[in-house]
């Protein structure tokens, strides 16, 4: 006999079976999915439509050609390939510094042991907590003076120091979980302090620096603040800074080419964001496979 008042059937685990909960993470995740491709479609879109259709036209009419006109007067008369170029030459050695002197920071603030290291941390700890704009007008005082203005070494050195205190941050906190033993075992087996940070140290911490190299390449790449304190001359000015060129004298904004240059600038970012992404996952997946 059937019961009508039966409860509902259990899974193979003993928990009870609820039929809306596939539908509904279905739905969250489309929502979710939504969210991340509508605004870099419309993004593309809005790339190829003149500037008419932007002043008359509804925002989610498709354009009526598909040329890459923008893209040309993009590269050409906004110069956003130079402003790539020097966001480059200012990211690049501003990571590497980072990474260098943060990760080697952080081995020496965990690992060894020396008197005041405690308090040494504790000042890299405040520096996360000194907004970058307090330090703006010093700087650029600094920077004037030392006759650095008209580079791009403002850019390097404030990005490294602002990035410093984060890392090193990070990196002391990986190093505490990093078992003793491993470190200990190379010292008996004759290597030094150096050669145990570079073969045994650095080559353990590469996931966590791909992740610090993510996080701080990101916040490089987008800065405009920095930027556009520093950088006096426009063949200097970087990515950010160059996107403000599209606005014209009186305030017009040359639409097509200014989204354009937004798209080079998204999507580039986004295929080496992929690109590193799975570095880290291969990292992660070769390290949980004991071979």
């Amino acid at each position: 006999m059937i019961d009508p008042i039966a409860a509902p059937p259990r899974s193979a685990t003993g928990r009870r079976r609820r039929p809306w909960r596939g539908p509904a993470r279905a739905l969250v995740i489309a929502v979710l999915v939504a969210v991340e491709i509508v605004p870099l479609l419309w993004l593309v879109l809005s790339s190829f439509k003149s500037q008419a259709e932007f002043v008359n036209g509804p925002a989610w009419s498709l354009p009526s050609s598909w040329g890459f006109g923008n893209y040309v007067d993009a590269w050409t008369t906004g110069r956003i390939g130079l402003y790539i170029r020097n966001s480059l030459l200012a990211t690049a050695p501003s990571l590497v510094l980072i990474v260098l002197l943060g990760v080697a920071a952080g081995f020496a603030l965990e690992v060894m042991v020396w008197r005041g290291r405690h308090q040494v941390l504790l000042v890299f700890l405040l520096g996360i907590m000194v907004p970058s704009q307090m330090i703006l007008l010093p700087l650029f005082r600094i920077y004037l003076q030392a006759g650095l203005s008209g580079t791009l070494w403002p850019l390097i050195i404030t990005y490294t120091a602002t990035g410093l205190p984060l890392t090193v941050f990070m990196m002391a906190t990986y190093f505490r979980a990093v078992p003793r033993e491993i470190l200990e075992a190379a010292t008996i087996d004759g290597a030094g302090i150096l050669g145990v940070f570079w073969r045994i140290a650095f080559p353990l911490a590469r996931n966590a620096v791909l992740t610090v190299a993510l996080v701080q390449f990101f916040f490089i790449w987008n800065d405009l603040l920095v930027s556009l304190t520093f950088t006096t001359d426009d063949d200097l000015r970087t990515v950010q800074v160059g996107l403000l060129n599209f606005t014209g004298q009186y305030g017009e904004v040359a639409y097509g080419p200014l989204f354009a240059a937004i798209s080079v600038n998204v999507f580039g970012a986004l295929v080496l964001y992929l690109l590193i992404n799975q570095r880290i996952m291969k990292g992660l997946t070769d390290g949980a496979v004991k071979g």
